[in-house]
């Protein structure tokens, strides 16, 4: 039997798996007449928004696809597995968002129940994005293997696949993101600020888009995000099939074995994942602790029985056991960089009480305080990096290294889930506030939303990570499959040179485009809200009602305007640069765009994380609590954090996961090309 049928039916599993997780869901109370009202409203403006999206994407993918098949080199092939991957990166993240906008409401009802009802239902709302994102994922690369592993350009077709993923999340990522932060910087700066309303006050007319805006940003995007690190990590290490069997140091028996240990570890990671769901159970104490150690009870058990099925798959495919520890080093890394993005980002920690208590004397020293928290919390994460690539490369050479991304993201099952639980409980304590339910389910829906806002934290270190540890492994499949060697890509090369300064500028230039798409969004919003509370008769007393759709419509039509620039910024970056001058200097820009693009990631998504969490810290009432003068700091700083880390840090990861994969796909053109500029 040819093994990659393990991993058709590992990949079938968990879309079975998200079924019974959508059956669960589905029957699940959808509470009183108000809150099916208010969850009905968001379902609609997510699926709107997701539709007009998807559109765009649709004249995107032709027109890319078709370029694609004119290249002479490439072919139809290609073009197909683009499209392909394309389509399956979308079907995840719809799948995914439409179950967390029927789960929202849900999840306010069962929390009636309990506190633990609440989390089952969240977390298995999350749960249906982790499955779908790694069943699609590695059923669509069985499905290409099958196809094509026999014949001889099988290793030019399969990146197609990674490259459909990536434009998909690009725009999908930008666009959620856009949306979903101007939303909700309109929302808490003219509700809580200018109006002096709580948040999620029915009256402010932005509060609906906001939770659209979490769904289509942090649930479709996000699921995106880590579709893209997931799919590309394994090609990655399908493409060094060759280094893998390369003289003096024959890591694994033959090509094939190379191909099956990436599917093979990924597919034992999934059934890791389902079993690990499991154990996520809490009582009813609604202490932070006690929920977050119901989440990493369940990552730990994946974690764990990753680990056990990835020595077995090893022993079986006859692999040097240097393989198993390079896997092991990116499983180990993955976690630590989640702990050390909680402890940056939790108030229960110091970072970010410090944050909130500089909240005190104004918003200037909290935003101070907040950024030195995030370019202080990049030192873990780059050396956990560091220390993952230095064992994975010690234990298996190149190889190892994409390997251990492999082993990253091999609990992506679970580690979605905890994730994209976090949107379904924002939204839940939403609905409450708005359906006006008793204190009590406010304080367990509170509870929930506060871990979710950890979980997410830890999840966006955890795919920035994952990011950094994808793009090396493609930067390294690029650099061989373009022929090139090491010694090629020399800082003295002056071609090099540029390269990595050019690289290293993007990332700054793509922030600036994605903080100002959101500045000029937020400002529309700031505007509409503004308008209705001054033109609308008895909204601030309750007898008016406020438009939400006309702030849901803002947000989706300025979200899939703004998100263009960015995305097309960044597929054609790396294609000029390799036709001027030539693969070498790509290789340094990759070289540049990885490192600058990782820091930043990481700088602004925990600095954006400290914000959020302080304000919440604040809230919780601490140094003079809601409605206080530190409050109203901790506010401004948590809408300028937003953008941060839910809009621009996150697509840090995906741009530059794509620009290397451009650059994979391209290799076989660029091995023939020095470049236009010679000099």
């Amino acid at each position: 039997m040819d093994y990659i049928w393990i991993s058709v039916i590992s990949g079938a599993l968990g879309l079975i798996f998200a079924l019974f997780l959508i059956a669960y869901i589905l029957k699940q109370p959808r509470g009183t007449a108000k809150m099916q009202e208010i969850s009905t409203a968001i379902q609609e403006g997510a699926v709107a928004f997701l539709r007009r999206e998807y559109t765009i994407l649709v004249i995107f993918v032709v027109i890319v696809g078709v370029a694609l098949g004119l290249v002479p080199g490439l072919g139809w092939l290609v073009t197909l597995s683009f499209v392909f991957g394309a389509v399956c990166s979308a079907l995840a993240g719809y799948i995914g968002m439409s179950i967390a906008v029927r789960s929202n409401g849900r999840t306010a009802a069962a929390t009636e129940t309990s506190l633990n009802q609440g989390l089952r239902v969240s977390f298995r709302a999350g749960g249906v994005m982790g499955m779908s994102v790694v069943g699609l994922g590695i059923l669509g690369l069985s499905i290409l293997y099958l196809l094509f592993h026999h014949r001889p350009d099988f290793l030019m077709i399969i990146p197609g696949f990674g490259f459909g993923a990536s434009s998909v999340a690009i725009f999908a990522r930008a666009g959620g993101g856009i949306y979903t932060k101007a939303a909700d910087t309109g929302a808490d700066l003219v509700g809580k600020v200018e109006q002096g309303i709580p948040e999620d006050d029915p009256r402010n007319a932005a509060v609906i888009a906001d939770f659209v805006g979490d769904n289509v940003g942090d649930v479709a995007g996000m699921g995106a995000d880590l579709f893209e690190s997931y799919v590309d990590s394994i090609i990655a290490t399908m493409a060094l099939a060759s280094v893998a069997l390369m003289s003096g140091r024959a890591l694994v028996p033959n090509e094939a074995a190379a191909w099956y240990l990436p599917m093979l570890v990924a597919a034992g990671g999934i059934i890791a994942s389902i079993i690990g769901a499991f154990f996520v159970r809490v009582g009813e104490t609604p202490e932070m602790e006690a929920l977050l150690g119901a989440l990493r009870r369940g990552t730990l058990v994946a974690s764990i029985l990753t680990a056990v099925f990835a020595f077995l798959v090893v022993r079986w495919l006859g692999a040097e056991l240097g393989v198993f520890w390079a896997i092991i080093a990116g499983l180990v890394s993955g976690v630590l960089i989640g702990e050390s993005t909680n402890y940056f980002t939790s108030y229960a920690h110091k970072p970010t009480q410090q944050v909130a208590e500089a909240c005190q004397t104004g918003a200037a020293t909290n935003i101070v305080q907040g950024l030195a928290n995030g370019f202080r919390s990049t030192l873990y994460p780059v050396i956990l990096v560091v220390g993952a690539i230095i064992v994975a490369y010690w234990a298996a050479g190149t190889y190892g290294v994409a390997i251990a991304g492999v082993g990253m993201l091999s609990t992506l099952g679970i580690t979605l889930a905890t994730d994209a639980y976090g949107p379904v409980a924002d939204n839940a304590g939403g609905i409450v506030e708005m359906a006006g339910l008793p204190p009590e389910i406010r304080e367990r829906t509170d509870a929930l939303d506060s871990l979710g806002n950890t979980t997410a934290a830890t999840g966006k270190g955890f795919a920035i990570g994952a990011a950094g540890l994808t793009a090396l492994a493609l930067m390294l499949s690029y650099v061989t499959a373009a022929g090139l060697k090491v010694s090629d890509i020399s800082l003295l090369e002056p071609k090099v040179l540029c390269g990595v300064f050019l690289g290293a500028l993007l990332p700054a230039l793509f922030c600036s485009q994605t903080l100002t798409a959101v500045g000029r969004t937020a400002m529309s919003i700031i505007n509409e809200v503004r308008r209705q509370f001054k033109e609308i008769p008895g909204l601030m007393d309750g007898t008016g009602k406020p438009e939400y759709r006309k702030c849901v419509d803002i947000c989706t039509a300025a979200a899939l305007r703004e998100m263009l620039l960015p995305g097309i910024v960044t597929v054609l970056s790396p294609i000029a640069v390799g036709i001027v001058l030539g693969p070498a200097a790509l290789g340094g820009f990759l070289v540049g765009a990885i490192a600058t693009g990782f820091v930043l990631a990481v700088t602004m998504a925990n600095a954006g994380g400290t914000w959020d969490n302080a304000k919440k810290y604040i809230e919780a009432g601490h140094f003079g609590g809601k409605g206080s003068d530190s409050h109203k700091a901790g506010v401004v700083g948590d809408t300028v954090g937003d953008p941060m880390k839910d809009t621009s840090g996150p697509s840090l990861n995906i741009m530059i996961k794509l620009m290397s994969i451009i650059a994979l796909v391209l290799a076989p053109v660029l091995a023939r090309f020095s470049g236009l500029l010679n000099f």
